[in-house]
């Protein structure tokens, strides 16, 4: 990878695993955000989908999401990077803030995947600045499954981290967040 390019600023499944603290191997990758997910309030769009459409838009210069798994393969264990950069700063900037307000205005909602399965969710703010956002989306219902989620705002980029477990994922998925941050040079 060349340094520079969005796919520097990911880290590898290696590293990934290292600061989680448990096996992770490569997932699905892709290189534009995809469509939004069906909100029930559909104010919380931003919420149900914060790596989609709905947060990313279509402004961005370039895009980066892979998502890795635990190593048996049976989805006991995600974590999702995202880079988006965007022309300049205070683009980047306002898509930052609608992320962050998205999010404080959707206490709760239903999401409906592209299969059409719905669940429902429950999201809750832990840190909110000009350029740091975290926030944890548990499932009702779903055992303790919840996405610990970090966004940072650095320069013209916006990242993000979910790790996603049946579990305390916070500590971790800040780590992760901190490390992707470092890498990011835009």
């Amino acid at each position: 990878m060349a340094a520079g390019t969005v796919q520097a600023n990911l880290l590898t499944p290696d590293e990934v695993s290292r600061l989680a603290g448990t096996t992770v191997v490569s997932g699905p990758r892709g290189s534009e955000p995809p469509d939004g997910l069906g909100a029930e309030p559909s104010n919380c769009a931003v919420a149900v989908g914060p790596a989609t459409k709905a947060v990313y838009g279509q402004g961005w210069t370039a895009f980066l999401s892979a998502t890795y798994q635990d190593a048996a393969g049976v989805g006991d264990y995600t974590v999702t990077q995202v880079v988006g950069v965007y022309p300049d700063g205070d683009k980047a900037a306002a898509v930052f803030r609608a992320l962050g307000q998205g999010l404080q205005g959707c206490p709760s909602a239903v999401r409906t995947d592209q299969d059409g399965r719905t669940s429902e969710w429950t999201y809750k703010s832990d840190t909110v600045t000009s350029d740091a956002v975290g926030w944890t989306a548990t499932q009702d219902a779903g055992d303790g499954w919840a996405c610990y989620r970090q966004a940072r705002l650095k320069g013209r980029t916006i990242l993000q981290v979910a790790l996603c477990e049946a579990g305390d994922g916070k500590p971790a998925v800040a780590k992760i967040a901190d490390q992707v941050a470092a890498k990011v040079t835009e």
